[in-house]
């Protein structure tokens, strides 16, 4: 391993203390050095704005970074555990390659302030991802929801309740990832803030071009005080997996949904063949694997922001144990995302089997329409409920599912889908 950053002189440091404080940081950063490369080209410029370092060595500076970044994404260049973390490799490969213009480079930052912007570049994108995706399963949503919509039983208690139809359960997820979308672009919003500059937390004793870094790195503002940018520091993590987590908590009634209705006793829909598996003992069985995982995808969620929400019982400052909150945050929305990511297609090609749901509505289920009915003629509600109870038997006569769904689900009527009003939000959003 190079020499630690810290290290003051040339005493050995024991190496499974070393291993221990490294973790798998070095592996991790691999996730964020490119966002850590970045950052470093924008605080060279700054440096050389305030005449910290010369415009050769700033020319050279980022001349090498962005070698070292073509280098890492080609494979050439290896984050392994030579280096204690990606920003010591960074330093090092700098100071290999030019010198004293290399050891120049930390001037004004530390790895607390290096890390946080990487990071926070880094929840930037991913967020960005995130809200592409809800607005993606959202525009699925209203398009199958306006298509082919056939009538189906509601659920209450998962008893047969009422007559619905596969356009309003469409309808439901669209409003659902609609609102999910907006909460990714919340979650974006609040945390496209700059902490670059503020050091280890009590900024520096050097007028750092602040304004060029935020304005060059994309963010909205700077953090102004260096103290709250280390609080920030798992709050802000928290705040975007849980932008994750409502997305993910839609997914799992969603995919619940789909496993109930693959059972053979449901039998309403028919997956992809690409979204089953098959059993490794049973040759008769096609088992819905993919919706299963999808419903088990917000656990790895939940369970990150818990882990960093332990990890925030600290005083103000920067204290060590943040350290294990990158991995967390890594493995939170890298399993939430690979989920989202196979919504689209999934309910683009899923298949309804409306004979199967339309055999389900019993005659029983329209006795609701019936009580609202006798109610809206004159008859008080509760006498209109007990009447209808005791027909139930016999309220669907003269019925069918779609005129039940017609008398509610109709512009004008006290429902509908409202496909055009989802359609603006999601084009505002």
């Amino acid at each position: 391993m190079t020499q630690p950053l810290w290290q003051k002189s040339d005493s050995k440091v024991d190496a499974r203390i070393m291993r221990f404080l490294a973790g798998n940081d070095v592996i991790l950063d691999r996730e964020f050095f490119l966002h850590d490369i970045e950052a470093s080209k924008a605080h060279v410029e700054g440096l050389a704005n305030i005449g910290v370092v010369s415009g050769d060595e700033c020319a050279g500076l980022l001349r090498e970074l962005d070698a070292l970044a073509v280098d890492f994404s080609s494979g050439s260049f290896v984050l392994d555990d030579r280096f204690e973390d990606g920003h010591s490799a960074i330093e090092a490969r700098l100071t290999e390659r030019l010198g004293d213009a290399g050891r120049r480079v930390h001037t004004g930052r530390s790895r607390n302030d290096q890390i946080l912007v990487a990071t926070r570049l880094w929840l930037k994108e991913k967020l960005g991802t995130l809200e592409t995706l809800c607005r993606e399963i959202a525009g699925v949503c209203i398009e199958r929801a306006a298509g082919d919509s056939v009538p189906m039983p509601g659920y209450t208690h998962i008893q047969r309740a009422v007559v619905s139809s596969t356009g309003m359960w469409f309808a439901a997820f669209a409003e659902a990832f609609v609102d999910n979308a907006l909460r990714a672009r919340q979650a974006f919003d609040w945390i496209d803030a700059n902490p670059l500059g503020t050091a280890a937390g009590y900024g520096v004793n050097v007028a750092l071009d602040r304004e060029h870094t935020t304005s060059r790195l994309g963010f909205a503002r700077m953090q102004v005080s260096p103290i709250y940018a280390q609080l920030s520091r798992g709050k802000f993590e928290m705040a975007a997996l849980d932008a994750v987590g409502t997305a993910l908590l839609d997914t799992r009634r969603l995919a619940w949904d789909l496993s109930l209705f693959t059972t053979a006793e449901f039998d309403f829909v028919s997956l992809p063949g690409e979204y089953t598996t098959g059993s490794s003992i049973m040759p008769n069985k096609r088992n819905p694997d993919v919706v299963e995982l999808l419903r088990a995808s917000y656990a790895a969620v939940a369970a990150a922001r818990t882990e960093i929400e332990q990890l925030l019982s600290l005083p103000s400052g920067y204290q060590r144990d943040l350290q294990f909150s990158k991995g967390s945050l890594y493995h939170g929305f890298t399993n939430g995302l690979a989920a989202l990511e196979l919504l689209p297609d999934l309910l683009a090609r899923m298949e309804w089997k409306a004979e199967r749901m339309r055999a389900a509505i019993e005659p029983a289920m329209y006795a609701t329409d019936v009580a609202i009915e006798q109610a809206v003629a004159g008859v008080p509600f509760r006498d209109a409920y007990r009447a209808a109870a005791e027909t139930a038997a016999s309220a669907g006569d003269g019925r069918t599912p779609e005129s039940s769904l017609a008398a509610r689900v109709s512009p004008g009527a006290g429902y509908d889908l409202r496909l055009d009003a989802l359609r603006a939000r999601l084009t505002r959003s």
